[in-house]
């Protein structure tokens, strides 16, 4: 005969499980990236880590904070 928290161990070892998965795509999806489309429709993601990156990080930070509808 099993023993009967076995099953509630194992339910709440499942949640856990999904719970940090949901976690870790969250974090992956919320890193700030750059994406720039090329003259023939290409679009190529830009790490923000590279020098290019970061040029583009600053410029588009500019841009928010002349913008006249600042939030």
């Amino acid at each position: 005969m099993g023993k009967p928290y076995r099953f509630l161990i194992d339910r709440v070892a499942g949640y856990a499980e999904e719970g940090s998965a949901f976690l870790r795509r969250r974090k992956i999806r919320s890193r700030p990236y750059a994406r720039v489309w090329r003259s023939g429709g290409a679009a190529q993601d830009v790490g923000l880590e590279s020098e290019a990156g970061a040029q583009l990080a600053a410029a588009a930070a500019d841009l928010i904070a002349a913008a006249p509808g600042k939030r």
